[in-house]
């Protein structure tokens, strides 16, 4: 085995997004030393892609927002599959931690008045969006890796875990190596924190940048971690189209929110016809009404296309599949009547973004746009007061963490998410690195994953990992998409399995030093195993709700309504079995039927 090299912490965060930062910044606060290992830079985590907002019912554009609605309108957004309680802090804490990132220096749009601006957004019932135009996210990280660096931690960039390091159970480290060379490094902590992010490279079209492989859900889930609901993969309604080469780029849904409206090939406001009788009541039946509520700012029914993603991606694919899509299969996205002057300022990236990347004016232009794979819903579950996990040890945070978003996130949730349950994972993972203390590494464990990532450089021949990976993406793109069937997803899990086996025999030319066809040789096994558990996880769930978008079993289930979908490894394979959803009590019943 070669040498490697090993650093000792009291906190390993796995992960230097937004949940990563600010769970790096409360562990330091509680006397730890912290360590933050990140696959990429500093400061170019996959948050920067939430564009839009960070939801908090602040009120400075609806003083009838407050938690409780905040509450209502995630609970119903997830189709009741999130845990109540983990909602219920994260609507009651949100608020407070937009407070805090501005104390911290987050410089967000203002009101006339001065108070931190706010915006709409789908499936939200006010106004409650805090933003930075259409850069929220990036004004988030820069915040917080101002604010953690300040606070003193270490940071380890551009290495990748691989596994967890475990003693009886309890989670004591991590190994990985270092992606310019290849030396292995180990990590020795009495807690580990997983921020570690979504998976969404196995699919074709996508917004998730290289990053999202998976790598933290299936270090837990190889260590023994339950992941929970992992079929719930969010189809962002509008993602790029065109030009092909940038097909996926997303287009965030601050456009909808500053009054975008959504047309098919024939110029139609098609989801005026695609309005679920669950929300027809609080929506507009009419462009004329909807008009007025983007221009009044009064608190009457919203437009159609500010309808939860996974009814606005549904309606898109709809049309399209009826042939009434745009001119490259899909929707349009016309924001032309707001203004120049408006629309550079209050969307300057999306202006510069269709410009650069597809020759478009979006001042003059509609933007055509498709969903795309976006964000992961499933996860590792972690317990709503401490975000730890079943593994002693170990926390979760973020994306790659489950039981805020149900079957279906909001949008504007994600960004609060890092902020409420960054704080209480880190904070948390202090508290038991203090009183537990250090745990023991297994040099038998270090051993056996070196092997593992060595065994690709064993030679010639064999098989090309960026040919698994992309007839991976093919499958899962056709088969496990936006609309499932029982006989897609066989074929998509039949593929998997025959990929799996291919995926043993993958050689890589080269050495460990400056060899991206090394790294994609363990990507692509981690995303092999994520879409496995995907798969069966949506085979299992027989209904229709949020992302989980059966076309032979169409309707919403009694039996499913109350329970979520269970992934554990027992005997090298993938156990599925079902828990029941945590009931919440009943003052808060009393919201959620109002």
């Amino acid at each position: 085995m070669p040498q490697y090299d090993t650093f000792e912490h009291d906190v390993l965060i796995v992960g230097a997004g937004g949940a990563g930062l600010r769970a790096a910044i409360g562990a330091v606060e509680k006397g730890c030393s912290v360590c933050v290992v990140t696959k990429s830079l500093l400061g170019k985590a996959h948050t920067v892609m939430a564009e839009g907002g960070a939801a908090a019912a602040l009120g400075n554009f609806d003083n009838q927002d407050g938690w409780k609605v905040h509450f209502r309108d995630t609970m119903r957004g997830g189709k009741f599959l999130n845990n109540w309680r983990t909602v219920q802090i994260f609507a009651m804490e949100a608020p407070e931690r937009i407070l805090e990132l501005e104390r911290y220096g987050a410089v967000f749009d203002r009101t006339p008045e001065g108070l931190i601006s706010q915006r709409a957004f789908g499936g939200h019932r006010y106004r409650r969006l805090a933003h930075v135009g259409d850069r929220t996210g990036l004004e988030l990280i820069r915040t917080l890796q101002d604010k953690a660096v300040s606070v003193g931690i270490d940071v380890q960039m551009e290495v990748t875990l691989t596994r967890l390091l475990t003693d009886g159970g309890r989670v004591t480290g991590a190994v990985g190596y270092r992606r310019e060379d290849g030396s292995i490094v180990v990590f020795r902590a009495k807690a580990v924190v997983l921020c570690s992010g979504g998976w969404g490279r196995m699919f074709r079209f996508t917004s998730n940048s290289w990053e999202s492989t998976g790598d933290g859900a299936v270090m837990a889930y190889e260590a023994g971690a339950e992941l929970q609901d992992m079929e719930m993969v969010q189809f962002h309604p509008t993602g790029m189209i065109w030009p092909p080469g940038v097909r996926g780029v997303l287009v965030t849904e601050g456009v909808r929110g500053d009054g975008g409206v959504l047309k098919n090939g024939a110029g139609e406001r098609f989801m005026f016809n695609h309005v679920p009788e669950f929300y027809r009541a609080e929506t507009a039946e009419t462009p004329e009404e909807a008009l007025r509520w983007v221009n009044d700012k009064v608190n009457n029914r919203r437009p159609p296309e500010l309808l939860p993603r996974d009814v606005v991606a549904r309606a898109i694919y709809k049309e399209v599949e009826a042939g009434r899509g745009s001119e490259h299969g899909g929707a349009y996205l016309d924001v032309s009547h707001m203004g120049a002057e408006y629309i550079k300022r209050k969307l300057p990236s999306m202006y510069d973004q269709f410009l650069h990347l597809g020759d478009v004016d979006i001042t003059k232009q509609p933007m055509e746009v498709y969903p795309t794979v976006h964000y992961t819903m499933g996860g590792v579950p972690a317990e709503p007061e401490s975000c730890a996990t079943s593994l002693p040890g170990l926390y979760a945070a973020g994306e790659c963490a489950c039981g805020l978003h149900g079957a279906n996130r909001l949008g504007g949730n994600s960004l609060t998410d890092l902020l409420v349950f960054g704080k209480r994972a880190g904070e948390a993972a202090g508290d038991f690195a203090i009183a537990e203390g250090p745990g023991s590494i297994s040099e038998a464990e270090i051993q056996e994953e070196v092997e593992t990532l060595m065994k690709p450089l064993g030679g010639s021949g064999g098989e090309n990992p960026y040919q698994i990976h992309a007839e991976l993406q093919e499958q899962m793109q056709s088969g496990a998409m936006i609309a499932r069937t029982e006989e897609g997803l066989r074929q998509t899990l039949d593929k998997i399995h025959e990929l799996q086996r291919r995926a043993e025999d993958i050689r890589v030319p080269g050495d460990t030093k400056f060899n991206p066809g090394w790294h994609a040789a363990r990507d692509v096994k981690n995303m092999l195993v994520s879409s496995e558990i995907i798969v069966l996880s949506a085979l299992e769930r027989k209904e229709s709700r949020g992302a989980q978008w059966r076309l032979d079993y169409p309707n919403e289930d009694a039996y499913w309504a109350r329970n979520n979908v269970i992934a554990k490894k027992i005997d090298g394979k993938v156990s599925i079995s079902h828990r029941e959803v945590p009931e919440p009590p009943s003052e808060l019943k009393e919201l959620l039927q109002d």
